[in-house]
């Protein structure tokens, strides 16, 4: 029954619950468990990030249009997520470390409205990758630079794309004085970081959400299921909230 195989993936994904309980649960065998979970999983990634009742957007270059077209701002952040240590002996066992946490991690941007909401979640990539370039590897520089004019928020670790792409991506202004700054640039250095934080803290909030979900705390099974996991939440997530925005009858 399809009720029941999305009922047991929702609650795996936002409790962790085991697939020996849940097999218990439903009275099934865990084989059966394990194989709903994995394509109901996937169905949900594939299914996208939801913008309002019944629109829903999948693809990075969608949401850019879509944001283009409302006339809204956009905000971008990476997230990372610890997961397994690759055993011993991999040769790419050092591509999993972080180097901002130093622990074993996989990470995904996430960009959400000026509002927090989740718009989109990017596919998994190694902790080691860092913010600015997985953003260049998803394609963000040449879908904002050939596109709409959508401002999109980002702290430091994507200074500059904003020269790359027209200014659309806005970064905490550079520090001008390494040493010994005068006075009056400190307090006007620190009245502009304080700015862009304000503005950009809702995407912490939206990653905050995500998190909730157990399945994203931490990844104790296999990575190269990372990225349907994390798609699949951020659907289940935005979904949600785009059903809270109807108005009650």
């Amino acid at each position: 029954m399809f009720v029941a195989r999305l009922l047991a993936t929702h609650v795996h994904l936002r409790h962790a619950t085991t697939r020996d309980v849940l097999a218990c649960w439903f009275g099934v065998d865990r084989s059966t468990i394990t194989r709903a979970i994995g394509e109901i999983r996937q169905l949900l990634a594939e299914r996208g990030c939801t913008i309002s009742p019944g629109v829903r957007l999948r693809s990075l270059a969608e949401i850019v249009d879509h944001l283009g077209a409302s006339k809204m701002n956009g905000i971008i952040d990476g997230t990372e997520i610890r997961a397994r240590r690759p055993a011993a002996g991999r040769k790419d066992r050092d591509k999993f470390i972080s180097g901002k946490n130093k622990q074993n991690a996989v990470k995904s941007m996430v960009l959400t409205a000026g509002d927090g909401r989740v718009l989109f979640c990017s596919p998994a990539s190694p902790g080691s990758c860092a913010d600015i370039t997985h953003a260049r590897q998803l394609g963000l520089v040449n879908l904002l630079a050939d596109g709409p004019a959508v401002e999109i928020l980002a702290d430091a670790g994507y200074q500059g794309l904003g020269a790359q792409t027209g200014g659309r991506v806005v970064t905490p202004p550079h520090r001008k004085f390494k040493k010994n700054a005068p006075d009056w640039y400190e307090e006007m250095h620190e009245r502009q970081r304080k700015a862009h934080s304000s503005r950009r803290i809702r995407v912490e909030h939206g990653i905050a959400h995500l998190k909730n979900w157990r399945a994203l705390a931490r990844h104790l099974g296999r990575r190269e299921r990372m990225s349907d996991t994390v798609q699949a939440v951020a659907a289940l997530l935005s979904h949600q909230r785009a059903e809270d925005l109807i108005p009650a009858r």
